[in-house]
Order: structure tokens, then sequence, then C-alpha cells
């Protein structure tokens, strides 16, 4: 991220997701949904990967979806936090272990101990806004794509639990919410780096609780904990804890505390040589 305070603790990032990863399919009901929208996507895109890369692999809901998808496709699920890479593989088919059609890796996004040209489809479902360097993210993306490959992800935009932000905005000057990337900023990125033709766009998805509480609970234990540089070191005391609450109600409604999610989605193409189209 630009601005030091909301640049994010990797080592934090990866204990919180390790701590998580019994956790968080009970609780990642929306991550779960967004994986499925990512995978409709591909109905509308020419295709057929010898090898795949699930950057932020989580406990496998994207992998198992292209699994099915490509069946004939090698697919090698990366994480950064170990416990979740050993989550996911525990769900592989021995026989798909054994034969190697299924793999798991841990490691960061920002640094991939994978050769260059060595996968054509690269997907990445929630998982950019947990990265410091985005510079660095596509340039690893582009060295590891062969010509023709595709980069298709998902990340959480700005207005994302901005009702949150806000309520702690009102209580001190700390980072409570992490400063997501912008619909531009990735599409920028991309072509820097020398993507081509980016596409992206956005959906907007509310969440609503009953509680502050029932919130709070639900991002621990999907691992997403504020992670920022700027957050406040020691204990909630009791009356920001009251006050952070009676904030919030004042959003409440009958569905409600609402917790808003904007999704970018986004992809683009490694050039080819022959540089044709290849979307429908």
């Amino acid at each position: 991220m630009a601005d030091n305070e909301y640049s994010l603790d990797k080592k934090q990032v990866r204990r919180n997701f390790d701590c998580a990863a019994n956790t968080y399919d009970k609780y990642a009901v929306l991550q779960q949904e967004i994986a499925g929208r990512l995978d409709e996507r591909f109905e509308f895109i020419k295709i057929n990967p010898q090898r795949i890369v699930d950057l932020g692999v989580g406990t496998g809901q994207v992998s198992f979806a292209l699994a099915k998808r490509f069946r004939k496709s090698q697919i090698i699920g990366m994480d950064i936090s170990l416990e979740m890479a050993k989550a996911f593989f525990r769900r592989v088919p021995w026989h798909k272990r054994f034969s190697g059609k299924i793999s798991s890796i841990c490691a960061d996004i920002e640094v991939l101990p994978l050769l260059n040209d060595s996968c054509e489809l690269l997907v990445s479902s929630l998982t950019l806004q947990w990265c410091n360097d985005l510079e660095q993210v596509f340039a690893e993306a582009k060295r590891i794509l062969k010509p023709g490959g595709l980069f298709m992800f998902t990340s959480f935009g700005p207005d994302s639990l901005k009702e949150l932000r806000s309520c702690w905005g009102k209580l001190d000057s700390d980072t409570h919410v992490s400063a997501f990337y912008d619909m531009h900023d990735l599409g920028d990125a991309m072509l820097r780096h020398g993507f081509l033709d980016p596409v992206m766009d956005i959906e907007r998805i509310t969440s609503y609780y009953d509680s502050v509480k029932e919130l709070m609970v639900e991002l621990k234990m999907i691992g997403a904990s504020n992670v920022t540089s700027g957050r406040p070191r020691g204990l909630l005391n009791k009356s920001k804890w009251k006050a952070l609450q009676e904030n919030y109600e004042l959003y409440r409604s009958d569905k409600g505390l609402p917790a808003s999610y904007e999704i970018v989605y986004g992809h683009a193409w490694v050039p080819s040589i022959e540089s044709r189209g290849v979307c429908e």
C-alpha cells in the first residue's frame, strides 16, 4: 500500500490465516460466493490451459471448481499460509496427489517460486489486497505466464467495509481497516507490465449482521483481522468498544447492521505471437 500506516505486516497476515485454516469454511460465505462467480466467468472465455496456478488458494474453492471445468489441467494451489496450503491439499483426492494433477505450495505471491513461462492460466480470488507491492505482483504474474496466457482475479475495492472504517474514524486516527486497491490502480498496473487490454468491472455486495461483534468474529475466523502497520497495539478498552457499537448502530436497517463490499473483477492476457482475440 502507498501509505506506510496502511502497509501490511506480512508475518501477521501469515499467522492470521494459519490460525483461521480450521474455521475458514464455516465463516467465509462471501468468499465462497465470489469464488463461484469467478469460476462462472470462464464460461465466456476460450482457454485450454495445461497448467493453472491459483494464487491465495485458501481451502481450495476456486481450484476445485477449475479442476472440474478443466479436467486435463494440472493445478498448483499456492498460499502464504502453510496451514491453509495443508488444508487445501488434505482435500485433494489421493489419486490426483499421486499423479501430480493437483499440488500445493506455501509461498508469497509477491515472490513466486515458479519458472518463467510455466503456466497458461493464473487465477487469484480475494488475495491481491493482502499484498504490499502491486507492481511486484503483476511483474511476477507476467513472468510465469506463457505468451497468450490469462490472469483472472478478484479483489476487494476501497469501498469495502466502509461502515466499519467510518465508525472507527470517529474514535481515533489509528488504522483499523485495510486500504484496498482501486479498480483503476489494478488495471493501470497490469498495463504497465505488458498485459493486453485489461477488462475490469465492479460488483457491490452487502452482508448483514445482528451485531458488530458478529462481524468482527467473522473477520477473525477467516483470517481477515487488521494487519496494517498503523494498527493499535494492545487490547481494545471497554469504552472504545461501546462507542464503536453505538456508532455502528446508526447504520442499522430492518435487515441488520450492514457491511458493504466492493468486489473488483479483472482479467487480462499476455500478448501472444499471433495477437488474435480469444474472448467470445
